[in-house]
């Protein structure tokens, strides 16, 4: 703006020479009082004003552009903690989240362990405990007692009666071998709640006698399995344990 009137003021001078030298012109010292007088009149001493003015506007610049930093630093600070709260806060649930999930797990694992422990069914034993001896001939059909177990996962067998007692549904398998000499018959059948399913048969004038067979049940809970002795046969049994009775679970039903 200060220019701007400056140029104006230069202006109006110029033209002012001008006429007065087309009027009868003027000499050098009155052109410069002339310039000097113009330049007094329109523009008296405004220094202090001007500089105020100018720090003035320079303080509400800067405080326009740059508001109090400590008020910002301190709404920042703030607002980082707040996040961090946040933060904690979070991780702490999704801890316990974690810790919870981690139980529930171990809970499961644990009651399918437990339940494949109550699916682990098997039994395998032999006649005689000790020594060896004949079985038989009974008057009437009897049942053995195989007393010598290897093995009684899940004690599902009786070892004092004989009899195998079915603690799940499902399907299971079950063997018998017999062995005898001749001329008496040996044989021995598998039995399933008071009725013959399979016979393990064999006879011949001497020598020994092998028989043996296998059968697949399906048994609900209580259902009962054993071996039993023909009357009038024999089976011959020692240390070598040739007679045996056997069964598993294969897979429970539902």
């Amino acid at each position: 703006m200060k220019g701007l009137v400056c140029i104006l003021l230069l202006l109006e001078t110029f033209v002012f020479v001008v006429q007065q030298q087309v009027d009868g012109g003027l000499n050098e010292n009155e052109i410069s009082q002339q310039i000097s007088s113009e330049d007094g009149r329109q523009n008296p001493p405004q220094t202090d004003t001007l500089r105020a003015e100018a720090s003035t506007d320079s303080q509400q610049y800067y405080n326009l552009c740059f508001p109090d930093i400590h008020a910002a630093l301190r709404e920042l600070t703030a607002t980082i903690n707040e996040q961090q709260a946040n933060m904690r806060a979070l991780e702490t649930q999704l801890r316990n989240e974690m810790n919870k999930k981690d139980e529930e797990i171990s809970s499961q694992v644990e009651e399918l362990r437990k339940e494949n422990r109550d699916r682990e069914i098997a039994f395998s034993a032999s006649l005689l405990e000790s020594g060896s001896g004949y079985i038989g001939p009974f008057p009437t059909t009897t049942t053995l007692t195989y007393k010598n177990v290897f093995t009684n996962i899940g004690n599902a067998y009786n070892p004092i009666t004989g009899i195998f007692t079915a603690p799940l549904k499902g399907v299971y398998m079950f063997r018998v071998s017999v062995y005898g000499f001749g001329p008496t018959a040996a044989s021995a059948d598998i039995v399933k709640n008071g009725k013959i399913v399979i016979a393990s048969y064999n006879n011949q004038a001497q020598n020994t006698l092998n028989a043996s067979n296998g059968v697949v049940l399906i048994l609900e809970v209580g259902d009962v399995v054993y071996v039993t002795l023909y009357s009038g046969r024999r089976i011959h049994d020692s240390q070598n344990n040739h007679n045996t009775f056997s069964g598993f679970l294969l897979f429970p039903l539902r």
